[in-house]
């Protein structure tokens, strides 16, 4: 980068930083309560709430894995982003009036109002791992990897820069994390979509076209087999996308569990009435049908680019093809003052999921591990500074993991999905049958809990052991060097229904022996929207179905 660039991207720097600063003086609660401080409680606007969801949600992972997912599979990964806005929806007209009517403010609390105080502790340290080992450092990894590959800076510097940046945004609590954001997702969009922008001007301008008009008709013309939603089990990248299952399959299960049932998400509503709850979520079901065009479309371009015999050295590393590298490869072609704003966006991208996610873990272990396990009585002053030591503890724990992390072959984005997808199906199941079937045990969620992660890992190294190749014509086995493997999104779908039918037959057994359940509040008109909500769901959703549709 050269002086202009970095004198944006300090500018974006700044604004962020003062706005950040100027939010904690002006809404600081003299109080200091956990409450205010972990969740906002009730001074995030819909606006804040939908664009921190974004901001938490886009990160390196996006804008790195994701676009080299659209280099190498092409729009199908798109259906993350597609499909999550139509969970969004979901989980704004079911998910939230449970928790917000039962006053629930983080999932370990909602595990242990609705079953016992074994099956939250479990969780809040299952989280805890999950948060930090899983999704602080693969942020980190994956930011530091992009941003050292654009900057030029060293690998480790870039890490704690990273690092620090989020910890001075984080221990100002929730509010300025949710209305930073706001100046985030201006940065991540406004800088994603010039990337895409200058992307597909380089192929129209490399085909001889005009414009990025052109550019794009180039791109669905040179790379027509790029843009199908739905893979054929012919397709070497079905194991990653299989088909139909990314519609009524495991797809469903994977987003609702991450949308609905997950703290660094969630969090960003629970301290807001349903109303603006609701708008929030819509809000940011909207940005999602944004995000291909600035995270897949410019993976797509690369790939045209690259197979015209461009960025051939710049898309090697260590001897082979990398598609995670597409992304820093374009943003290195961008002229002075463009590629410091979409640094900015970048890093923008992944100081706000960073944050959102530290957040996350410091309001877990504060009120569901330390209140409940060294002290019962502790202060909400005291409560709040645990959560700041919290978050510096496992930012230092990030940085330390980070480089022994490692990303397979699969790509970033791909890797994150595919080992999170271990766990979702039973935290899904358990969740739902907790909502909406007043039966459901605590047994039988142990049974998710435990046996779901079990049930993950025997698929999954099943084919090593057993010859799956008569699964072959159902497309639930692909042949992967030689050995059938199940799609990873299909054994998320096999392992939730695994789950959900031994919970019923846990429970209906315990039912009968007098076993009766902890209950929710829960009744039909809490699923009730207003009119201006309706319209705006409806419109989400019939876009998505259009999209589908079009790209079939």
């Amino acid at each position: 980068m050269e002086t202009k660039d970095y004198i944006v991207f300090l500018c974006y720097f700044v604004i962020v930083a003062g706005y950040g600063l100027y939010i904690y003086y002006k809404k600081k609660s003299a109080s200091g309560d956990s409450k205010d401080y972990f969740l906002a409680e009730g001074s995030l606007t819909w606006w804040a709430i939908g664009a921190s969801l974004i901001a938490s949600n886009i990160s390196a992972e996006q804008f790195i894995g994701m676009s080299g997912s659209g280099f190498k599979i092409g729009l199908a990964i798109a259906t993350y982003e597609w499909m999550a806005a139509a969970t969004l929806i979901v989980v704004a007209v079911f998910f939230l009036p449970v928790y917000l009517k039962n006053k629930i403010f983080t999932m370990p609390q909602f595990l242990n109002v609705r079953y016992n105080g074994t099956v939250s502790m479990i969780m809040a340290v299952f989280w805890l791992l999950l948060y930090i080992v899983v999704n602080l450092t693969s942020i980190l990894f994956l930011g530091a990897l992009a941003v050292s590959s654009i900057s030029g800076l060293d690998f480790q510097l870039c890490m704690i820069g990273l690092a620090v940046f989020a910890i001075v945004i984080t221990l100002g609590g929730m509010k300025v994390i949710g209305y930073t954001d706001v100046i985030q997702v201006f940065f991540l969009i406004l800088g994603g979509l010039a990337t895409t922008y200058l992307a597909l001007n380089l192929v129209s301008d490399h085909f001889g076209g005009e414009g990025i008009l052109q550019g794009f008709n180039i791109v669905h013309e040179k790379a027509a087999d790029h843009f199908h939603m739905i893979l054929k089990p012919d397709n070497p990248n079905y194991i990653d996308l299989p088909g139909l299952s990314v519609l009524i399959g495991g797809m469903w299960v994977i987003n609702l569990s991450y949308w609905g049932c997950n703290q660094y998400i969630t969090q960003r509503a629970l301290g807001a009435d349903l109303g603006t709850a609701r708008n929030g979520l819509l809000f940011a079901a909207v940005l999602k049908l944004l995000m291909p065009i600035i995270v897949v479309l410019p993976g797509i371009a690369a790939f045209v680019l690259y197979n015209d015999d461009l960025f051939q050295q710049e898309m090697m590393a260590s001897g082979e093809l990398n598609p995670d590298r597409a992304y820093p490869v374009l943003l290195s072609l961008l002229p002075t003052g463009l590629k410091g704003l979409s640094f900015a966006a970048l890093t923008a991208a992944v100081v706000a999921s960073l944050a959102g996610k530290a957040n996350s873990v410091a309001t877990i272990f504060s009120l569901d591990i330390y209140q409940k396990i060294f002290d019962k009585n502790a202060s909400e002053r005291r409560l709040v500074n645990v959560g700041k030591i919290t978050i510096i503890v496992s930012m230092i724990l990030a940085i330390i993991i980070a480089p022994h992390l490692g990303i397979d072959k699969k790509g970033g984005f791909q890797y994150i999905q595919e080992y999170t997808g271990f766990v979702s199906p039973g935290i899904f199941a358990m969740f739902l049958l907790g909502f909406f079937w007043k039966k459901t045990t605590s047994n039988a969620a142990l049974f998710a809990t435990i046996g779901g992660f079990l049930m993950s890992i025997v698929l999954k190294f099943l084919p090593q052991f057993v010859d799956l190749s008569f699964l072959a014509s159902t497309g639930f086995a692909v042949p992967v060097n030689g050995i059938y493997e199940i799609p990873f999104i299909d054994r998320v779908g096999f392992v939730f229904w695994f789950c959900v039918i031994g919970m019923y037959f846990i429970s209906i057994y315990e039912n009968k022996r007098g076993v009766v359940p902890n209950g929710l509040e829960v009744d039909t008109t809490m699923f009730k929207t207003k009119t201006g909500f309706a319209v705006g769901a409806l419109l989400v959703l019939g876009i998505t179905a259009a999209l589908y549709t079009i790209f079939w």
